[in-house]
């Protein structure tokens, strides 16, 4: 997760409202004095959230290594959730979804046929875009309206690109402005037998793409200085490469878990998320047990809040498939009634927070680093709320942009305030970040993302500790007030005409 702006700085002066609860003035009560408010930051302990982390990881070592979407690990951990929830006292909700499915069976192909041959390298040189289709090919190359060297271009965006399109070769495009999709869907329209869209200049290796539905044709992405040498050799003529792809589509099923509190306004909800599914390649304990355990945690200990703190209704939720590419936050969003819709005050969103090499990453609501998307009017309230508590306990932040990478995007998309944690995925720490958290720059903030070692050893729980005492309290404070959200009233949601995410899950769109 790309991180921006880092603050830090002794605590300024704050509304007593936003200040941990061992932050406040101390006195000696009066006789008569009303008891202290509880202050669910400290109800919740790392003891809570790590024994929750712990049967994560039990529940993936017994199955198959993994707790992905469609797999027995994912259906035991949804068991798992619903019964602390029911413990709790809650009743949770099982909703159940349908989505495409896609995988690569066996390892693809991309190698130079003719003028001369030369195999390249999956992984380093290039990868198999998501729902790609499967395809051996052995075709001439047409580079297809391809921009100046160091524009992005709109190559293969417009069916013009195409015209004059010898059917049956391979289409080399490069990425910029529409998404992989469009290109894709444009190409096998003019009668390409494959795509290879390379990346755009710039950026570094090949494509982490998307077609977002299964495609009929192979869609490989390259790394820019291949696909730069690709569209100077197919300018030549002669250019001739074999294409190769072995993928499986289909329909599978998932789940999410949602759990309202029983006090507070049904027309006013403050929604928690986190998704419980792992990829396929580990058992996903940084990335997402910790979010879902953070949530498991404080869904146990938020009725001891009492009827004045619980004047909004906390929803807790779960998402299913976020790995696949946000599928079970988007199935819940779009399921929603418009009044049902309106109802939620504003989304909370925590994902991986607690990175071995992290920084404390809240998501930038007021857009004050001009990354990513502009979020909603309301999340920059969210973001104040983050970063007041965290200055509070002379704790550094950083700013994580808005970019569709995580559940929170189909709530933006709809017009829904919305904030949240995480703690840094596959980019790299930089000095300053080194020098306020720790840990070493120049190296990813997870080591072990997406990987067979995502374990309970690699999460960093001094990080995750303060990360959720955070989310606790400022989970406290919407549930008794919205007020710097949404006016603590109602709102007629309006679904955002310019939202365009770069990234669904994790998968890049464009």
């Amino acid at each position: 997760m790309r991180k921006q702006k880092l603050l830090t700085g002794a605590a300024v002066a704050l509304p007593a409202a936003f200040l941990p609860a061992a932050l406040l003035p101390s006195a000696l009560p009066a006789a008569d004095a009303a008891p202290a408010r509880p202050d669910l930051a400290k109800l919740v302990t790392l003891k809570d959230v790590e024994a929750h982390l712990k049967a994560f990881q039990e529940i993936a070592d017994y199955n198959g290594g993994h707790r992905a979407a469609g797999g027995p690990g994912y259906d035991v951990s949804v068991k798992y959730v619903v019964g602390r929830l029911r413990k709790a006292g809650f009743r949770p909700k099982v909703q159940k979804f349908t989505y495409p499915f896609w995988r690569e069976k066996s390892g693809a192909v991309l190698a130079r046929t003719a003028p001369s041959k030369k195999s390249y390298k999956r992984g380093d040189d290039f990868v198999t875009l998501a729902y790609s289709g499967s395809g051996d090919v052995t075709a001439p190359v047409v580079a297809v309206d391809v921009p100046a060297k160091g524009k992005d271009g709109t190559s293969g965006c417009e069916k013009r690109d195409f015209k004059g399109f010898k059917k049956g070769a391979i289409a080399l495009v490069q990425r910029g402005t529409c998404t992989f999709e469009s290109k894709a869907a444009r190409a096998a329209a003019a009668g390409a037998s494959a795509v290879v869209i390379y990346n755009r200049p710039g950026e570094k290796g090949p494509v982490n793409g998307t077609v977002g539905k299964p495609s009929k044709i192979p869609v490989v992405g390259p790394a820019h200085e291949l696909g730069a040498a690709l569209v100077k050799a197919a300018k030549k003529g002669g250019l001739k490469l074999r294409v190769k792809t072995d993928t499986v589509h289909g329909k599978r099923s998932s789940s999410n878990v949602v759990a309202d509190t029983e006090r507070g306004r049904a027309d006013n909800v403050v929604l928690l998320g986190a998704h419980l599914d792992s990829v396929p390649d580990g058992p996903g304990i940084n990335d997402n047990a910790t979010g879902a355990a953070a949530l498991i945690a404080i869904a146990a200990k938020i009725k001891e809040l009492g009827k004045d703190s619980m004047r909004n209704r906390v929803r807790f939720a779960w998402w299913g498939a976020e790995e696949e590419g946000l599928r079970g936050s988007a199935h819940y969003v779009k399921s929603l009634s418009a009044g049902n819709r309106d109802a939620i005050a504003l989304n909370l969103n925590f994902d991986m927070l607690g990175s071995r090499n992290g920084t404390r990453g809240v998501y930038d609501g007021d857009h004050s680093a001009g990354g990513g998307i502009r979020a909603p009017a309301g999340s920059g309230a969210i973001e104040k709320m983050f970063r007041d508590y965290f200055k509070g306990r002379k704790l550094p932040t950083t700013e994580s942009e808005f970019n569709g990478r995580s559940d929170y995007g189909p709530f933006v998309e709809h017009g829904i305030p919305a904030g949240g944690m995480d703690t840094g995925a596959d980019g790299v720490k930089t000095a300053a970040e080194a020098k306020a958290f720790g840990g070493k720059a120049g190296k990813v903030y997870d080591p072990c993302y997406h990987a067979e070692c995502d374990r309970l050893k690699n999460v960093n729980l001094k990080l995750l500790d303060t990360n959720v005492d955070g989310i606790a309290h400022v989970t406290q404070h919407l549930a008794r007030t919205t007020v710097a959200v949404n006016g603590g009233a109602r709102l007629t949601l309006v679904r955002e005409p310019s939202y365009r995410p770069v990234w669904q899950g994790p998968y890049q769109l464009r």
